[in-house]
């Protein structure tokens, strides 16, 4: 019969012919045969499937093995074995080689038929020894899928025992490694995934059902991605066996390889940078978890430098993973992160940014709804990073172009992932002993350390940072080659916005800026240093303009003699500075007003006036509030007087002889001591020849006025604003002397406010001296903060306006020293014109915490209000307007009072305490609230900014200059932040790597980050501010 089928199948007969006469030597196998007839029919057949030249004979070859090894399954079990299965694996079948897959296909077919006989133990005890051997000579993939695929259908033949088992997988892991596809074609590409997937799938079987091999593998796997063999790249098809790994091991998995300190830096940036190459593989799920999870933990313990060097290497080859439809989700979720999370530095954004319009331009061509999703995260991501990295017109252009028909997401929504995705704001992996160098709070804002009692600079800072239109004017200035006191500004605000630490130490500012008689390490007052901060910059900018504008002039003179010459320049400069202050500076333009003092005398009714700027103005309390706080004191006019005194201080007078800034003081501030006359403000120390003092005392008699202003429980600043804008009577020992009357005479004096700051800074006078104790008091009587606060302006629109561009017009107040002031409504004819009323938002708050002007602390309370203001929250209503100077000056009954409320539920998280290095979210109502909770905490300067002005900046500009609101940095601006964020993730990385050593023996633990009801946000405990807290602060010095 063998004879007759080796005949016909190599024939020449029609191949119907031929399969007719098959089929009739199949149906002959049931048939008794003798056993050397059914060893001949094996033999044919096993030669015919192993060595068959065409399909047709192989296809016979296997129908008459499995025919006739039924019908005769004694003698094939004698023929199917041990020897002969070895030999096949071992040394092929004639001229086949040993490693081909048919081998492995004939072996499956019999072990199908001898399943019911004995022998087939034996032969499975062989192939657990052969299938390790197999692996372990790294099979190809066609083959190595075979061998899963009988393994699989035969699980007796895998290898036994846990040694053997876990070898087994650990030499499949390797052997996966070695995978390659053999061609580039669809065909033969989705013939090798479904080969990677057979291998993949057998060890997720074993995984299953020995569970004690899962981690040896996933080292062995480990070992594998992040070998430094330049020689050899393990092959992506490893992401196929990601899938099987159980989520639930992320946790485990990763803080066992993050913090293994025998995992060396190299090792771990070769395995993310491969297990990023997998997001190329198709059909593997869970990559990018695995992926994400990695640079989140390696975050959580700073290891920042790997994180730096893989996402630069790697960006690229992800951003161009999402052409790919396959693998675009998994791409798309892995370089949000990357890009989100790398905020020190616009480098790995820019990589891509050229890339980003094409694949725009794609997504739109496709039409189909999966491209349409995916290109609004994209948009979504583009637009987060052009916020965090704004500056960049020539790059960004194109790219809002091209998205401009996008939603954009809100401001808050991009603050919100930003604050949540950078790498210092990764939750650690490490056990809770180890505490985590964090970056910037969840706030996104930074903080400022304590340089030793430098707190009353910090909060004045975080103040001024805060007012969004000034911070925007000073990131905007050109200040190249500049070492002026605005460019050191410009740079502290700078790293406010940008840099990645939690507090930066602004020491070059504080040296530069530090009024010379502050002593280094001392308490000093916030205000003062403020009044002096504005008054420097000030003068800075008209002196460069003066300078500049010489200079120009001076070239124009090449011809002069060196005498003539040197006279020409001391003209040119001085008409320069003329010039110079006829321009606003930056400080006038958002801090400056004018306030227009009229002098009526009683007798002749002449009046003088005189018109002098403002950068902020001090409130005082009335005498009857003030007075109960200050202590028991005598009431006579002299204690009184010294107690309550009106000062209009000229900070610094130009050569001109006018007056280019001054700020209205009442009680001269914290710093302004009285007694007789000796004491001075040291704010004008160092202008002294320059300075011009005209102090008016200020008391209030007027009863009416005294109970409209005293009869409530709690002042607000509106009644504080009334006290100082309200009329003075003259008289006594403080009378005024008319020129017309040639005598002293009664007057009365009203201040006028004629043109109003866009930043309208207001100091309550909180520190009164006692001549008894030479001390300075505090009041500690809380004020009522309004949150829209409206201004009476009496624009200078009639023939007493002073227009002749003088600073100071009219007979010149004398000098009264301290003659009493008696505050009495005035006896005069209305006024004709009624002051519009211009609103005001809130915008900061500076606390001062203690009972004395030597002791305490500062902190503020903060929030971003842009130049528009909150619409549609007050409007002028003739209710406000002030009729006539009798009528009281602001009224009560304000609707802005009502909107207050809404306003502050309306912006959650708006509010910000900046408290040293410790920023926290706040809200109105603790701003409100503070002084009632903590009596020693009290507001002391206050910034309001105007609502509706026009000076802000058009932050919605279409050629990307201002994306995140913010002016682009210069480049060396930038790149001083970029070096630093580095240099503090280093920082960061070599600290945690040190307390990773000692994480053993240490046990500590940390204070969340939180406010905390018990204690006063201004308090010196570990919960407040200071700069490092839990130190001793003996005295509650203001530190």
């Amino acid at each position: 019969m063998d004879k007759i089928l080796e005949g016909l199948v190599s024939s020449s007969h029609p191949l119907p012919l031929k399969r007719v006469i098959v089929r009739r030597v199949v149906e002959s196998a049931e048939t008794p045969l003798s056993q050397a007839q059914c060893r001949a029919m094996f033999a044919l057949s096993t030669r015919l499937v192993l060595q068959g030249p065409d399909p047709f004979q192989r296809q016979v070859g296997r129908q008459v093995l499995e025919a006739y090894g039924r019908y005769h399954r004694d003698e094939f079990e004698a023929f199917f074995n041990r020897g002969l299965v070895l030999g096949l694996l071992q040394r092929g079948y004639g001229e086949l080689s040993n490693r081909d897959p048919a081998i492995l296909d004939y072996i499956q077919a019999g072990l199908r038929l001898i399943m019911s006989c004995p022998s087939v133990l034996e032969l499975f005890e062989l192939l657990q020894v052969e299938a390790l051997r197999l692996v372990c000579e790294r099979p190809a993939p066609p083959l190595c899928a075979r061998l899963c695929q009988l393994l699989s259908d035969f699980p007796q033949c895998l290898p036994r025992g846990r040694k053997l088992s876990l070898a087994f997988c650990q030499q499949l892991v390797r052997s996966i490694a070695h995978f390659q596809s053999q061609g580039s074609r669809e065909a033969e590409l989705r013939l090798y995934v479904s080969q990677v997937t057979q291998v993949s799938g057998l060890l997720r079987s074993v995984w299953k059902a020995e569970p004690d091999t899962l981690l040896p593998s996933l080292q062995e796997l480990f070992a594998v991605i992040s070998a430094a063999d330049s020689s050899f790249e393990p092959s992506v098809a490893l992401a196929s066996l990601v899938q099987h790994i159980p989520l639930q091991m992320i946790t485990v998995l990763i803080r066992s390889l993050t913090t293994d300190p025998n995992v060396k830096d190299a090792s771990m940036t070769q395995a993310l940078c491969r297990m990023i190459d997998w997001l190329s593989w198709p059909l593997a799920q869970h990559v990018e978890t695995w992926v994400i999870a990695l640079l989140k933990g390696l975050a959580a313990v700073q290891k920042f430098t790997i994180l730096i060097d893989v996402t630069l290497l790697k960006i690229e080859l992800v951003f161009n993973r999402l052409w790919f439809p396959l693998v675009r989700p998994g791409a798309l979720a892995v370089l949000s992160h990357m890009l989100l999370s790398f905020q020190h530095s616009p480098e790995a954004f820019h990589l891509i940014v050229p890339h980003v319009v094409g694949l725009v331009h794609s997504f739109k061509r496709d039409g189909l709804p999966s491209s349409t999703a995916f290109l609004m995260q994209l948009t979504e991501l583009i637009h987060c990073m052009m916020y965090h990295y704004s500056g960049f017109p020539e790059l960004y252009e194109p790219i809002l172009e091209a998205v401009k028909d996008m939603p954009k997401p809100t401001e808050e929504k991009i603050k919100l992932i930003l604050s949540q995705s950078a790498w210092t704001s990764q939750s650690s992996s490490l056990p809770s002993c180890l505490s985590r160098l964090s970056g910037k709070s969840e706030t996104g804002k930074t903080g400022l350390i304590n340089l030793g009692n430098t707190c009353y600079m910090n909060s004045v800072i975080q103040a001024l940072f805060m007012a969004t239109d000034f911070r925007r004017h000073v990131l905007s200035l050109n200040l190249n080659g500049c070492n002026s006191l605005m460019r050191k500004l410009q740079h502290l605000f700078a790293f406010l916005a940008h840099t990645q630490r939690e507090a930066y130490a602004p020491r070059i500012f504080f040296e530069a800026s530090r009024p010379p008689w502050f002593t280094p390490r001392s308490q000093q007052d916030c205000s003062e240093y403020l009044r002096f901060l504005l008054d420097r910059l000030h003068e800075e900018e008209r002196t460069l303009k003066a300078l500049s504008s010489a200079k120009t002039s001076e070239s124009l003179m090449n011809e002069e003699s060196q005498t003539q010459e040197a006279v020409h320049k001391a003209q040119v400069f001085a008409e320069a500075l003329c010039m110079g202050s006829e321009e606003r500076t930056l400080i006038e333009k958002m801090f400056g007003g004018k306030l227009k003092t009229t002098i009526c005398c009683l007798n002749c009714k002449s009046m003088s006036q005189k018109e002098e700027a403002f950068t902020d103005l001090s409130l005082a309390f009335c005498p009857p509030t003030s007075l109960d706080n200050v202590g028991p004191k005598c009431m006579e006019h002299s204690e009184v007087e010294d107690d309550y005194m009106v000062q209009t201080n000229t900070l610094a007078t130009s050569p001109a002889g006018e007056t280019p800034l001054n700020n209205s003081e009442v009680n001269g501030g914290c710093d302004t001591i009285i007694n007789e006359g000796t004491m001075k403000d040291f704010s004008t120390e160092p202008n002294s020849e320059n300075t011009t003092n005209s102090e008016l005392n200020k008391v209030q008699d007027n009863r009416d006025m005294s109970q409209t202003l005293v009869g409530k429980n709690t002042l607000s600043v509106t009644d504080l604003l009334n006290y100082f804008l309200a009329p003075e009577i003259l008289s006594g020992d403080n009378k005024y002397y008319c020129e017309k009357c040639a005598s002293l005479q009664n007057a009365e004096k009203t201040m006028q406010i004629i043109e109003e700051p866009e930043y309208l800074i207001l100091t309550l006078l909180r520190f009164s001296y006692d001549p008894k104790c030479h001390i300075r008091r505090k009041i500690l009587d809380n004020v009522s903060l309004p949150l829209v606060l409206e201004l009476p302006v009496k624009r200078a629109t009639s023939a007493l306006a002073v227009v002749s561009g003088g600073w100071s017009v009219g007979v010149e107040i004398s000098d009264i020293g301290e003659n009493l002031a008696k505050k009495l409504k005035p006896s005069g004819a209305d006024e004709v014109t009624c002051p519009q009323l211009v609103p005001y938002t809130l915008s900061s708050v500076v606390v001062h915490s203690g009972v004395s002007s030597e002791s305490g602390h500062y902190y503020s309370y903060a929030r971003n209000v842009t130049g528009s203001g909150p619409s549609g929250l007050c409007h002028q209503s003739t209710a406000l307007s002030l009729v006539s100077p009798q009528d009281k000056l602001l009224t009560e009954e304000s609707p802005c009072t009502v909107v207050e409320n809404e306003l502050d539920a309306e912006m959650p998280k708006e509010w910000f305490l900046f408290n040293d290095s410790r920023v926290t979210f706040t809200s109105f109502q603790s701003v409100q609230k503070i002084t009632s909770r903590f009596p020693k905490d009290t507001a002391y300067v206050l910034f309001y900014k105007k609502q509706n002005s026009t000076c802000g900046f058009n932050t919605n500009s279409a050629n990307g200059l201002w994306v995140n609101g913010d002016p682009p940095l210069q480049k060396d601006l930038m790149d001083a932040i970029t070096k630093d964020n580095k240099l503090y993730l280093q920082e960061q990385e070599l600290s945690a790597r040190t307390q990773a050593l000692q994480a053993a023996s240490a046990s500590c633990s940390f204070r969340p980050n939180g406010f905390d009801d018990n204690d006063p946000p201004g308090s010196c405990g570990p919960t407040g501010g200071g700069g490092g807290g839990g130190f001793s602060t003996v005295g509650r010095l203001v530190f």
